[in-house]
């Protein structure tokens, strides 16, 4: 079981926002809070899986409280939701080691999904923050090749191009012409090959290489579903 707390000043939306997770049956509303500092009051006597934590809330902001959540001594696992713009807060949310970020118009199931991709430790992005993540990356000149990069056939490059625009494995496979199954073992060695923590890790491993966008692939569609597979990878 999930266990879930949620963190908004607005009592009608941490209201709706309990309803939708009560309907899943791996997924618990253990507490609520108004404010950053009675979430962190809360998440170090409950110890929560996942704190659903708004970024604009009064006295103390979401990202000064993911920082304040980040340091307890058995952190749970942050998932933004905000109203706002995401390229003002995204990065900073990233920055308080928040492990997803969604808008609040999310679909039910986008948030749900989000929630146990959370849980299972799996960056759960909206498709507007990955957006801008690679526009970010985009808007500079590409970095030195990195010297794991040569240890990539081209099969896996082209994976991580795809992962590098934000694709998910089931559009990644619709892309290359590869199942599922097939990408997802990939992937794995993708992240293995460069080191990195995790598929998020090494979507910015693209972008800083310069491999986003490269010729024979296109970014993904705005709409595109970031929870196609609902599997860690």
């Amino acid at each position: 079981m999930i266990r879930v707390l949620l963190a908004d000043d607005e009592a009608l939306f941490r209201t709706g926002l309990r309803l939708l997770l009560e309907t899943a049956p791996d997924v618990t509303v253990i507490a609520e809070a108004d404010d950053g500092r009675a979430a962190v009051e809360a998440c170090a006597r409950l110890t929560p899986d996942v704190v659903l934590l708004d970024v604009r809330m009064p006295g103390l902001d979401g990202v000064d409280t993911a920082r304040r959540l980040s340091a307890l001594s058995t952190p749970p696992r942050i998932l933004m939701l905000t109203t706002f713009d995401a390229e003002t807060y995204l990065l900073p949310a990233l920055q308080a080691d928040a492990h997803g970020f969604l808008l609040k118009d999310a679909q039910p199931g986008e948030v749900l999904d989000a929630v146990r991709n959370t849980a299972a430790g799996v960056h759960a992005l909206s498709p507007e923050a990955v957006a801008h993540l690679v526009t970010r990356a985009a808007a500079g000149p590409p970095q030195a090749v990195p010297p794991r990069l040569p240890s990539l056939t081209p099969r896996e490059r082209e994976v991580l191009a795809a992962i590098g625009d934000g694709l998910s494995n089931a559009l990644i496979g619709r892309r290359l012409g590869l199942r599922v199954p097939t990408v997802k073992a990939h992937v794995s060695r993708i992240i293995k090959k460069l080191q990195c923590e995790n598929r998020v890790q090494a979507g910015l491993f693209a972008m800083r290489a310069g491999l986003s966008g490269e010729a024979g692939c296109t970014p993904a569609p705005p709409d595109f579903d970031l929870h196609l597979d609902h599997r860690p990878l």
